[in-house]
């Protein structure tokens, strides 16, 4: 009889003990993994042992959304105003970001010069010869010459002419490119960091963070609330 009973005992403790076992069969979990982030599968196998339903597939942080689909506010990308804060370069990388300045340079009327640091980025990366000296030329035609639409004021304009067309390689224009960057970063865009355009597009940016937050909040309380 003790040795039924004892029988009796490891046959309720099994699906207890069959609980701890890996999750999925043929599948390795790193005990480390485990430990920063415990799956649920693995927290509710033994409730479905003992209920007979099916597990819970587990989800890692890169799964986890809020009940609308979105993914959570924390693993969104940094604010668009706060990169163009960071510094002109970013905000030169970003179409966006280009578009606000040339608004806010229209309205000072120096759009000329993120014009031409634009056309010689464009520049330095054509490959094609034909297509170098084209460019080279509308380059020098547009802001470098004495008769050009949209003059550049840069140091050393004076010695241009169209004999450096004949010839022309990527960093022909990369000193005047720098002289041009240089005068935007120390002149033009720390005003425009204060400017109302900036300005505005940061608070917009802003009240459109905070209201899927606050939706979400109301959401989260609602299914407390409910539970």
């Amino acid at each position: 009889p003790a040795a039924a009973g004892e029988i009796r005992t490891r046959a309720q403790s099994g699906p207890e003990l069959r609980a701890q076992k890996p999750c999925r069969k043929g599948r390795h979990v790193s005990p480390k993994l485990l430990e920063v982030y415990p799956t649920r599968r693995c927290v509710g196998a033994e409730a479905s042992l003992r209920a007979g339903t099916q597990e819970v597939p587990a989800k890692f942080p890169r799964d986890i959304h809020d009940s609308d689909g979105s993914p959570s506010s924390s693993h969104q990308n940094p604010k668009s105003t706060a990169k163009w804060a960071a510094s002109l370069e970013n905000l030169l990388e970003d179409p966006e970001g280009v578009k606000r300045f040339r608004e806010f340079l229209k309205k000072e009327f120096s759009e000329e010069n993120v014009l031409f640091w634009l056309a010689c980025e464009d520049f330095k990366k054509t490959q094609d010869k034909k297509q170098m000296q084209e460019k080279a030329k509308e380059i020098y035609m547009t802001f470098l010459s004495s008769k050009a639409s949209s003059q550049v004021n840069v140091e050393g304009q004076s010695r241009l002419n169209e004999k450096i067309l004949e010839e022309p390689h990527p960093l022909m224009f990369q000193k005047l490119q720098d002289q041009i960057f240089n005068l935007m970063k120390y002149d033009s865009y720390s005003r425009f960091l204060k400017s109302d355009l900036f300005l505005k597009h940061k608070r917009t940016e802003e009240e459109e963070e905070d209201a899927p937050d606050a939706q979400s909040a109301a959401k989260r309380a609602s299914r407390i609330y409910n539970t």
